[in-house]
């Protein structure tokens, strides 16, 4: 029998290494624009066209390849960054193992034209497939473009994986960022489709954030800045007003590599705490600087996750030196109780809490109720049973004792007897909560979660059915982004036109709100689609939704009715009616409860009865 075993060619061997490196236009972006920050430049320009899918140009002026250089390093393996397995445990470069480009060679069209200063000409070399095509003197500047034209012309089935171009352009803008932020002391452009989306002028880490986030961040950064003898770390973190409801501009640089980790990111929030809500995110530009030896950045192809020797002392460090950072600011937690002052005067609030009314109160049944498990604060999201039994059939029998209520029946059909009688009287508590009478005790609405409920089943419908009536604006809202959220917007604007939001371009980077929803009010729909882009780029679910879904949850979130806001009576009405009129009305689309039952037996065991 002949042998099995061969050896891949060349170029296929470089094509499957390429697809660990090069998963997408902004994968190689990454790559070219690190080789041009080790090569020493303090100018680089990105050229794109057709968010890289035709082209990807970076264009440097650092010190430039030799010719035989340049001819070598299409190679596999073929760096200047390591000698021997010691230097693997020292780099501080962001490029090092020779893959990129020989990565970029296997899967594009690539034009290489670089000149080192000592020489009169410089080189050009084209190279489809891993071969290279042509090699000749070129007359050129001091330093390096590179041209990679027609991503996996040669690879069709990953060609036809790639996103939209506005998709792909946010990747790429993604990784542009966190280079440029890298590196404030070097000069960068990015160019997309002959528009220039970025222009960075070399300055300071703080002028670098304020040209990618806005002017407005200019006076809600605070310093970071903390050195000791086995590392150093600097930056800006946001001060606590300045953190959003997503987690959006986030970064972590280690030697100057951005990396992921969520637990540093855990880290940081911890010195938060108690400065902001829970579910908001701080703002963060943070750089550590140790020794290359106590880390490992070689155990991903992307290098953008690492490892440290000890992570416990970097993450004690982290927070300590953000903690010590907002402390110095002065910025410190506030607490607003906001109590009248009748209830400052009552005995219960004035008198000492002695042993002997603690033991006491610990005895009473209120106090088990609230300790004891399957009381009324203790709810199983499981025991949900149909509106029927519920609100009662007039059998008087109580459906636990009948064995109904099978948990999971989420879908009943909507009928007006599932509802309380018209002359039930709803109760409104704390401008949040609504109360409404049930056949065995009552239900506790939280008004919010039952609108978004309410709002995302009509998205939902609008969006498979027809468009949403939309209604125009007398005086159109203009909106101003910055290039990363304008690449969004051009992403997302035909299924916003699907739920009543008519946005056109209007000149670079701004666009102009035409119409809203005919059933939103408005005057708010700036913020609507300004906290929309922040939840749709920074959706966190492990469930992958598609473009729409995200858009519907999110504006579910942003029309539902706040908490807070007084309701009439006939609101309550048409709020509770609705709901019961949802497919799935016990929740909110990410699974928070929309209402929770209060039994009579519950209310009676509390009270000792």
């Amino acid at each position: 029998m002949p042998d099995k075993i061969l050896l891949l060619p060349d170029n296929i061997a470089n094509q499957i290494a390429a697809g660990e490196v090069i998963q997408r236009p902004a994968s190689a972006v990454k790559e070219l624009l690190e080789n041009a920050v080790d090569a020493g430049a303090t100018e680089i320009k990105l050229i794109i066209q057709d968010a890289g899918k035709s082209l990807i140009q970076v264009i440097d002026n650092g010190s430039g390849m030799s010719e035989t250089d340049a001819r070598m390093c299409f190679e596999r393996h073929a760096t200047s960054k390591i000698r021997n397995i010691e230097d693997l445990f020292h780099i501080r470069t962001m490029g090092f193992r020779g893959e990129a480009l020989a990565s970029i060679a296997a899967v594009a069209q690539v034009e290489l034209k670089s000149k080192k200063a000592e020489d009169v000409t410089g080189i050009y070399i084209e190279v489809e497939n891993s071969v290279v095509r042509k090699q000749e003197p070129v007359a050129a500047p001091t330093g390096t473009s590179i041209a990679m034209k027609n991503l996996f012309f040669n690879v069709p089935a990953r060609r036809n994986f790639l996103k939209s171009n506005a998709a792909e352009l946010r990747h790429i803008i993604d990784e542009f960022t966190r280079v440029a932020l890298s590196f404030p002391g070097i000069f960068f452009s990015l160019t997309s489709n002959g528009q220039q989306l970025f222009h960075f002028e070399a300055g300071s880490l703080k002028q670098r954030i304020v040209q990618l986030l806005g002017n407005n961040y200019n006076a809600k950064l605070v310093t970071v800045r903390e050195e000791t003898d086995y590392m150093n770390i600097y930056g800006f973190v946001g001060k606590p007003e300045a953190s959003k409801k997503t987690r959006g501009d986030q970064y972590f640089f280690v030697n100057n590599r951005f990396i992921k980790s969520p637990y540093l990111n855990h880290a940081v929030m911890n010195a938060y705490q108690e400065m902001i809500p829970p579910d908001s995110f701080p703002l963060y530009v943070l750089f550590i600087d140790l020794d290359p030896a106590v880390v490992d950045v070689n155990v991903h192809p992307t290098k953008q996750e690492i490892k440290f020797e000890d992570e416990k002392i970097i993450y004690a460090f982290v927070q300590a030196a953000v903690k010590h950072a907002l402390a110095q600011f002065s910025i410190t937690p506030t607490l607003d109780f906001d109590l009248d002052a009748s209830i400052q005067q009552l005995a219960s609030v004035q008198q000492p809490f002695t042993e002997e009314k603690k033991s006491a109160a610990a005895s009473g049944s209120i106090y088990k109720g609230f300790t004891q498990k399957h009381q009324a604060h203790f709810i199983e999201k499981s025991d949900l049973r149909p509106w029927k039994d519920i609100y009662g059939t007039g059998s008087g029998t109580s459906p636990v004792e009948s064995g109904e209520g099978t948990p999971g029946n989420l879908h009943p059909s909507p009928a007006t007897h599932y509802l309380p009688p018209a002359d039930t009287e709803l109760t409104q508590l704390l401008n949040s909560y609504i109360t409404v009478p049930s056949a065995y005790g009552f239900l506790l609405i939280h008004q919010q979660s039952a609108h978004e409920r309410v709002v995302y089943e009509q998205l939902k419908a609008a969006s498979k059915d027809k468009p949403v009536a939309a209604q125009r604006s007398m005086f159109p809202a203009t909106l101003e982004m910055i290039p990363a959220d304008a690449a969004v917007m051009e992403e997302i604007m035909d299924d916003l036109k699907l739920l009543g939001y008519l946005i056109e371009p209007f000149g670079k980077n701004t666009f102009v709100i035409q119409a809203t929803p005919a059933d939103v009010e408005p005057g708010n729909e700036k913020h609507i689609i300004d906290v929309l882009l922040e939840q749709y780029k920074h959706f966190s679910s492990e469930v992958k939704f598609s473009r729409r879904e995200k858009l519907v949850r999110s504006l579910a979130r942003q029309q539902s009715i706040k908490t807070g806001v007084r309701l009439t009576e006939r609101e309550m009405r048409q709020l509770v009616t609705d709901l019961f009129a949802c497919e799935q009305p016990n929740a909110t689309p990410d699974g928070n409860p929309t209402f929770l039952e209060f039994k009579r037996e519950q209310l009676e065991r509390m009270f000792g009865k």
